[in-house]
């Protein structure tokens, strides 16, 4: 009986057409020839996908000097029942709200203001024990990488896990703008809790310490659930 290989673009346009299951089992049992588990299994293992095989990808789909966003946030690929993969950590998934077990992405898009299109140009794989690298420090790798590929973004948008102090002023080195959502117990004007402030429509500038002014907003959702947006 013939044994068919995985190929590139079968592969891709499995997880294109995925939004549930991603696994080599699930792609075995769609595919329309006959494709082993086992085959996927060593197709994958004889393969190395590294982040610049993003950008040889991506970077003829984007527009350098066109209006855009730069977009950083992580992922946590859930591997709970898997006890000796490679990569694999206990650490926080926001989509789970607690620490589990899992591989950890910290990935870069690309978001075109004028099209509205969005496009992956950079990713890491957190495994702090392989490199010794945080994901802030990933991030901020990712940040110097796209300045040298001239990529020059309106703002960088993150999400309060990358709202620390160094991490704002990398940005702000690159002589960009960030916007971000800090928490509500972070102090301001000299040891003021944000929440404690009244926060206009049109925002407030208010001073961070170690860094400077910055301008915040406040969005209060219709479930009652209360953001501060922050601008620099």
């Amino acid at each position: 009986m013939r044994e068919y290989k995985c190929t590139k673009d079968l592969y891709k346009a499995f997880l294109q057409a995925s939004s549930v299951r991603y696994s080599g089992l699930a792609l075995s049992e769609v595919s329309p020839t006959e494709l082993s588990h086992d085959s996927i299994s060593r197709w994958l293992r004889n393969k190395e996908f590294r982040p610049s095989g993003i950008w040889k990808i991506t970077e003829d789909l984007i527009e350098k000097a066109a209006p855009c966003l730069l977009i950083a946030d992580d992922t946590v690929l859930t591997k709970t029942y898997s006890k000796k993969i490679a990569l694999v950590n206990y650490q926080y998934s926001g989509n789970k709200h607690d620490v589990i077990a899992g591989i950890g992405l910290i990935n870069l898009l690309w978001h075109g203001l004028e099209e509205s299109t969005s496009v992956p140009i950079d990713y890491r794989v957190y495994d702090k024990d392989t490199d010794g690298k945080t994901k802030n420090t990933h991030f901020c790798e990712m940040l110097s990488l796209a300045k040298a590929r001239g990529l020059t973004p309106e703002a960088v948008v993150v999400d309060a896990w990358y709202s620390s102090l160094k991490n704002l002023k990398a940005i702000r080195d690159h002589g960009w703008i960030w916007v971000t959502s800090l928490r509500k117990n972070r102090k301001v004007n000299r040891d003021v809790r944000l929440d404690s402030l009244t926060i206009p429509d049109e925002g407030l500038k208010v001073h961070l310490r170690g860094y400077g002014w910055i301008t915040v907003f406040k969005f209060v959702a219709k479930n009652g659930r209360i953001d501060y947006i922050w601008l620099f």
